[in-house]
């Protein structure tokens, strides 16, 4: 059953790109922006972090933590952060077990193939781990000011 508005956010605890374990809840009492992407340092993928990354400022005046998600492992976690000079969290779910709790694990095509893969999206959560926002199949031009203008 797919996740939707009003529902209480899957806890889960995955490995941070600074090898810590975070949880979810550890984040109750503050807005939550946990956002799925396919791949680090993918144009796409660079483009979307490094918006989410200019608008940090503005996120943190809103009480508002910005946690990125994919299969990617903790050390390109860091390269891709290091790189990019980002400074929100990356978790790397390698087996893709949040990916699937969220629902966002769905067949793609590339070059007239069909695989599994990461399908970009977002969960604006509450201050009580509540789901109020989400966007699935993110165009990533503007994306950034969309969850914004959710937030104000």
């Amino acid at each position: 059953m797919a996740l939707k508005v009003g529902d209480q956010a899957p806890d889960f605890i995955l490995v941070s790109d600074q090898h810590e374990e975070i949880a979810l809840k550890k984040f109750r009492g503050k807005k939550v922006i946990l956002y799925f992407y396919p791949k680090d340092d993918t144009p796409g993928c660079t483009r979307e972090a490094c918006d989410f990354h200019d608008n940090l400022e503005k996120f943190n005046k809103k009480n508002t933590e910005i946690i990125g998600v994919s299969k990617d492992s903790i050390e390109k976690h860091q390269k891709f952060k290091q790189k990019y000079h980002l400074s929100f969290t990356l978790l790397a779910d390698e087996k893709g077990e949040v990916c699937e709790s969220y629902g966002v694990i769905n067949k793609k095509s590339l070059f007239g193939r069909s695989f599994l893969g990461i399908e970009r999206s977002t969960f604006l959560i509450d201050e009580e781990g509540v789901i109020c926002a989400i966007w699935r199949k993110v165009k990533v031009n503007g994306h950034s000011q969309q969850v914004l203008n959710e937030l104000n």
